[in-house]
C-alpha cells in the first residue's frame, strides 16, 4: 500500500539538452567509444562550489510501500530534509564484524545550481534505521564516482575522483565512518570510473586493496591498506571500464569491463609479486551497455556487476555476472544474468531477471549481491508501469545460482528520475547493496522529496519472522512449499481441517493450558484467545504447540482465533 503521494514535477525543457560535462554515448559490446561530446574528459570538477547562505529544511517524505521503508540518508541533525541540494550515485559497504555498521557514500551537489560535486557520506550504527549525514569528507573539494568497501576487520575505505590531475583519493574509517584519515591520493592515469575491492578471505592477500578505472594503464594495488600502490599495469580488459571487482573465497581476482569481458588473477594476492592476468574471457551477456536513454539522458544505465560467491553452501566458489543492458530485440533495457561454476572459465547462457512481457519499459540500474546462504538478490529501477522518467525499485531472488529468479516484486514507490538534476541530466550512474540472511540492504537515489536524494531500504523477505529469507526456509526444507509459490506454507493461512487436536485445562493452583495437535507445518503460527487475552504461539516440526497461563479464575474461553471452530470452555478455581 502506497502511504504516500509521492510529488512528481516536470523537469525544465532545457534539461534534457546535454549541458557541459555530460555524455552522450551509446556504448556497443565491441569497439571503442562513439560520439563523445568534444568537452568530455570523464569526470572533471565544472561549474563553481556554491553554498547556500541560508539552508531550507523539510519534512522528509514518509517513503512507505508493500511493506518496505525507504529511509532517506542525507538529512540534517534531526533528521529534516535539506532542500535544494542533491544527492546521488550511492555505493554502501557494512562492516562484517557489526552488521549494524553501515556506511554510505554519493556524489553531494550543495546547490542544484552547480554542477560541483563533492564526496558526501552518511553512517549509521543501528543496522541502518536511523542515519548521521555529516557533509562531504573534503568541503569545497571536488569528489566524484563513489565508491566503498569494508575490510575483514571492519575498516571502511572510501575511495573517489577527485580535482587533483590526475588522481583518485582514498579515505580511511576504523570507526564506522564517524572519522576519517586520509585523503591518501592513487596517482592513476584515469578518464572515469574507477572501482575498489577488497580482500576479505584468510589468504595471503587478505586486506589488499585493488583498482580498475578508464585509461591505458586501468589496474593498481595496495598491500598495505592504501598507504601505497606501487603496481601500476594495463589488464586485459577495455580502456574505458565502467565495470567492477570481486575477490573469491580462494582470493583470486575477478575483473569486468564494459564489454563483459572478464579478467582474473590468482597471484594477485601475492603481495611481493606483480599480478599477471592470463584468464581473459568475454561473456555473451545477450546485450550490450548504452551511453544515455529516456531515464537517465545523460548517464548510465547499468553497469556489468562481477560478484563472486563465498558462502558455505554447495554454490560456493562460483562466479556470477549481472547487468542492465540493450537487449537483442525491441525492449530498450533489460536486467541479464549469467553464472561461472568453473571459476570464470566458461559462462552459462545469460536469462532474463525482470518477468514482465516484452515491450516498452527501461529495467536500469540492475544490482546484485550474495547473501551468506548463496542466495542471490538482484534490484535495479523500473518503468513498467508508468512512462520512461517515472521508475519504482525492483527486487528479485534466486536460490538456485541465478538459474531461476522469483516473481518480481516491487519494494518503491514511483519517483520521476527527470526532477531535481543538479545541472546535469542524470540520476548518477550506479547504486550499491549487500546482502545477508534477512534480506538486502539497498542504498539508491530517487525523488520523493521532489529532488534527488539517498535512501537505505531494507528488503527482509521473512514472513515467518525466524531470522531468515523466506526462499532459503524453502530451499533448505526448513519450510514447506506445497503449492510452489515461493511463500513458505506457514505464511499463507492456516489450514483448519489439519487441527487433530485442541485441548485445554485448568488446574487447582489456576495454571491455565492450551494444547495444539495437527499436520500443520512447522512455523505455523495460531493465536490463541483467553477471554481478551491474546498469545501467539509457533508450531514445531511435529505440528505441535502449547501456551500456558498462570493465576487465572473462574469460567476461561479459549479458542484458536483462525480456527473459531475449535473453542473450549473451563473453569478455573
Amino acid at each position: 500500500m502506497l502511504v504516500l503521494a509521492v510529488r512528481s514535477m516536470c523537469p525544465d525543457a532545457a534539461a534534457a539538452v546535454p549541458r557541459h560535462g555530460d555524455r552522450a554515448e551509446r556504448v556497443t559490446g565491441e569497439g571503442p567509444p562513439v560520439s563523445i561530446l568534444p568537452d568530455d574528459q570523464g569526470e572533471r570538477p565544472f561549474g563553481p562550489w556554491i553554498v547556500p547562505s541560508v539552508r531550507t529544511l523539510s519534512e522528509p517524505a514518509l517513503v512507505l510501500f508493500n511493506g518496505f521503508e525507504s529511509v532517506q540518508v542525507n538529512v540534517d541533525r534531526n533528521g529534516m530534509n535539506i532542500v535544494g541540494d542533491a544527492a546521488n550515485e550511492p555505493s554502501i559497504a557494512v562492516d562484517p564484524t557489526d552488521p549494524d555498521s553501515i556506511v554510505i557514500g554519493w556524489r553531494q551537489f550543495d546547490s542544484v545550481r552547480s554542477n560541483f560535486r563533492q564526496s558526501g557520506y552518511g553512517y549509521s550504527s543501528d543496522g541502518g534505521r536511523h542515519w548521521t549525514f555529516p557533509g562531504s569528507l573534503w568541503p569545497g573539494r571536488f569528489g566524484s564516482d563513489p565508491v566503498l568497501v569494508a575490510d575483514a576487520d571492519g575498516v571502511f575505505y572510501y575511495s573517489a575522483i577527485g580535482d587533483d590531475v590526475p588522481g583518485v583519493r582514498l579515505f580511511k574509517s576504523a570507526n564506522g565512518g564517524v572519522n576519517w584519515e586520509g585523503p591518501l591520493q592513487i596517482a592513476a592515469e584515469f578518464i572515469d570510473k574507477q572501482w575498489l575491492a577488497v580482500d576479505v578471505t584468510d589468504g595471503p592477500g587478505r586486506g589488499h586493496l585493488y583498482m580498475t578505472w578508464s585509461n591505458g594503464t586501468n589496474f593498481t594495488r595496495s598491500t598495505d591498506g592504501g598507504l601505497s600502490w606501487p603496481v601500476r599495469m594495463r589488464a586485459p580488459i577495455g580502456t574505458t571500464v565502467w565495470g567492477t571487482i570481486d575477490v573469491d573465497v580462494n582470493g583470486k581476482l575477478y575483473l569486468v569491463d564494459r564489454n563483459f569481458t572478464v579478467a582474473a588473477s590468482t597471484d594477485a594476492q601475492l603481495p611481493g609479486q606483480t599480478p599477471t592476468f592470463p584468464q581473459a574471457v568475454t561473456v555473451a551477456m545477450g546485450g550490450f551497455l548504452r551511453l544515455g536513454g529516456a531515464p537517465n539522458p545523460g548517464g548510465l544505465l547499468g553497469q556489468p556487476w562481477i560478484v563472486t560467491d563465498r558462502s558455505v553452501g554447495p554454490t560456493r566458489g562460483n562466479v556470477y555476472l549481472l547487468c542492465s543492458l540493450d537487449p537483442t530485440g525491441a525492449d530498450p533495457y533489460d536486467v541479464h544474468f549469467s553464472r561461472s561454476t568453473d571459476g570464470g572459465r566458461t559462462w552459462a547462457q545469460a536469462v532474463r531477471v525482470n518477468d514482465e512481457p516484452p515491450g516498452t519499459a527501461w529495467q536500469w540500474f540492475g544490482v546484485l549481491s550474495v547473501a551468506p546462504s548463496g542466495r542471490l538478490d538482484a534490484a535495479w529501477y523500473d518503468t513498467r508501469h508508468g512512462p520512461a522518467e517515472v521508475s519504482e525499485v525492483f527486487y528479485a531472488y534466486s536460490t538456485d545460482a541465478g538459474l531461476t529468479w522469483s516473481p518480481n516484486l516491487q519494494v518503491s514507490p514511483p519517483f520521476n528520475s527527470h526532477v531535481g538534476w543538479p545541472q546535469q541530466s542524470k540520476l548518477g550512474d550506479y547504486i550499491g547493496m549487500f546482502s545477508d540472511a534477512l534480506g538486502a540492504g539497498l542504498a539508491y537515489a530517487a525523488t520523493f522529496n521532489g529532488e534527488q536524494d539517498v535512501y537505505f531500504l531494507r528488503i527482509d523477505i521473512d514472513c515467518n519472522r525466524n531470522g531468515y529469507h523466506d526462499g532459503d526456509d524453502i530451499a533448505s526444507g526448513r519450510s514447506r512449499d506445497d503449492n510452489h509459490n515461493g511463500v513458505p506454507d506457514e505464511c499463507e493461512g492456516v489450514n483448519c481441517d489439519d487441527i487433530r487436536k485442541f485441548k485445554v485445562a485448568c488446574n487447582e493452583r489456576g495454571k491455565l493450558k492450551a494444547v495444539v495437535k495437527s499436520s500443520l507445518p512447522q512455523g505455523t503460527e495460531l493465536t490463541l484467545d483467553n477471554n481478551g487475552d491474546r498469545q501467539v504461539i509457533t508450531l514445531n516440526d511435529a505440528g505441535r504447540g502449547k501456551f500456558k497461563w498462570q493465576n487465572q479464575s473462574g469460567r476461561r474461553t479459549v479458542a484458536i482465533v483462525e480456527c473459531p471452530q475449535y473453542s473450549e470452555v473451563v473453569d478455573c478455581p
